[in-house]
């Protein structure tokens, strides 16, 4: 059966079928996937340009040392950008890096681009834009801040709801770092506690200018959507552009849907050309080489054995690839293979639970402990969150043992004293591997808000590398190591508690958080 078949009724108008070389073409096992590329450009690469880094502290650095030492591009897409050292240390970074570039000879090439979520972004009187204001006043040139806002927060809504409940409306929650031809994926945001003790995934992507060029266009397409950051801490569309939430809904989305679309296609267009152009150099290989002598060998790059695939989800534009791919993936997953799923905020929509409950894969799922949620301990309603993750936990956990599954669909519970838990994505090992051939990691939770609420965006690597598939094995084995498993005993738990309230209240609000 073909995945893109099982795709095909889903599609929307904005993506055009491509007709894919028959499978027998690839290579057998990890690169299955290629049906992928149907929907979005793929990048193939060599593993050796990827690093799986495991910790805040290291993510902190690297951000610092790639700021420090970029010279023509910097891009940062997160929900917000925190207020305390840490974070001014980063923008002292950015601002020491414009600088050297506005001494060089000639005019300053570094380009700086940072897009950020309006209410997130906005939240108090000291805040993601007054960090950023001071950047804009002494390099106005080199630097541009987007402020994404929600199109559904308009009208008597977004007069009467209050700062921070706002921002269940819809979020900019993509995260993307990225420094001339180096990237960084995570779900990390540029906070302290990201910095710190709360634990999350990042992927670095070396030399890898197509990718780099890929997401650089997709954030300047947000950001023309997007509330421009002025030098008074005021903001303003861009001229023609259509206001998100002043202006026509349905125009403006369609306007959003279209920039979005475009750098997805356009980039799908040009790898699909590269891609045909260097199978066609491999087959004419021997003879272009007898014909060129060693100069054309020297120009031909290492054959690929790891591919990127960028998956976007912008339900609000009308855009569901992410949507897509992941449910197909757990469709297509065969019997006997595992995939390891990790969320810091256990919300599943209904169609990924209803497919990991009826299909045949072995599920091994990550999610916090109520200690290390990032909401525990947070006052007044926000406080029960954690209370209502239980619940739903409990829910989903009562389902599996009702339909006898508990051998193959397992929950385990994230624990650290002292740290919380932000890690999401997952891994999948084919039936008999032992290493994880695909991971996806980024910014999606797996849930309604995710799917249906917030612009989201992460990447889907598929590897035959097996040194890469180590340490894609090793950083799912260091995070299920500090778990464990839950039973039904879990769930008497003095701490497990949860309030008649909450669990009133908790069906009525679960898709806003």
């Amino acid at each position: 059966r073909s995945s893109w078949l099982l795709l095909a009724p889903l599609l929307t108008p904005p993506v055009p079928v491509i007709t894919a070389p028959p499978c027998s073409l690839c290579p057998e096992g990890a690169h299955r996937f290629q049906w992928i590329r149907n929907l979005v450009p793929e990048f193939g690469i060599s593993s050796s340009h990827v690093k799986v880094l495991s910790s805040p502290a290291e993510f902190y650095e690297l951000l610092k040392v790639q700021i420090k030492t970029a010279k023509q591009r910097v891009v940062m897409a997160s929900l917000y950008l925190g207020t305390g050292l840490l974070e001014q240390e980063l923008v002292d970074c950015l601002e020491e890096s414009l600088e050297k570039s506005l001494q060089a000879k000639g005019s300053p090439n570094l380009r700086v681009s940072i897009l950020l979520d309006y209410t997130r972004g906005s939240r108090g009187r000291k805040n993601s834009r007054t960090m950023l204001v001071p950047l804009l006043q002494r390099f106005p040139e080199q630097v541009r801040v987007s402020l994404f806002h929600t199109p559904n927060l308009r009208g008597l809504l977004r007069l009467l709801i209050p700062e921070r409940l706002n921002e269940t409306i819809g979020l900019q929650h993509i995260k993307v770092y990225l420094f001339d031809d180096n990237v960084i994926l995570s779900g990390a945001n540029l906070s302290d506690l990201y910095f710190t003790n709360r634990q999350d995934r990042y992927v670095l992507l070396q030399d890898s200018p197509e990718i780099a060029d890929f997401f650089t266009e997709l954030v300047d397409a947000i950001g023309d959507v997007s509330l421009q950051l002025q030098q008074d801490d005021t903001v303003q569309m861009m001229e023609g552009m259509v206001h998100p939430y002043q202006g026509d809904k349905v125009a403006y989305c369609e306007t959003a849907n279209r920039r979005v679309m475009e750098v997805i296609n356009s980039a799908r267009t040009r790898q699909e050309l590269l891609h045909a152009k260097t199978f066609h150099s491999s087959q004419q290989g021997s003879s272009l080489l007898s014909q060129q002598g060693s100069q054309a060998s020297g120009a031909l790059k290492p054959e690929p054995d790891t591919w990127i695939y960028p998956l976007i989800q912008m339900k609000p534009f009308g855009i569901q690839i992410d949507e897509m791919v992941t449910e197909t993936l757990l469709t297509e997953a065969e019997r006997d293979a595992r995939i390891y799923l990790t969320t810091g905020y256990f919300n599943l929509t209904q169609a990924y639970m209803d497919l990991i409950l009826g299909t045949r894969a072995e599920y091994r799922i990550l999610l916090a402990s109520p200690e290390v949620n990032g909401f525990f301990g947070a006052k007044g309603v926000a406080g029960a969150i954690p209370a209502a993750y239980v619940y739903i936990e409990h829910q989903f956990y009562s389902e599996v043992c009702y339909l006898h599954q508990q051998e193959r669909v397992q929950l385990q519970e994230y624990s650290r004293a002292g740290w919380t838990f932000h890690a999401k994505g997952l891994w999948l090992y084919l039936a008999g591997s032992d290493l994880p051939c695909l991971t996806l990691i980024g910014s999606p939770n797996f849930g309604y808000r995710s799917v249906h609420r917030d612009l989201e965006a992460q990447v889907a690597i598929v590897t035959e590398n097996r040194a890469l598939q180590q340490q894609l094995h090793q950083e799912q084995e260091q995070l299920y190591l500090c778990s464990g498993v839950v039973s039904s005993a879990t769930f008497k738990q003095p701490n497990r508690y949860v309030k008649l309230w909450v669990k009133l209240v908790t069906p009525l609000i679960k898709n806003f958080f």
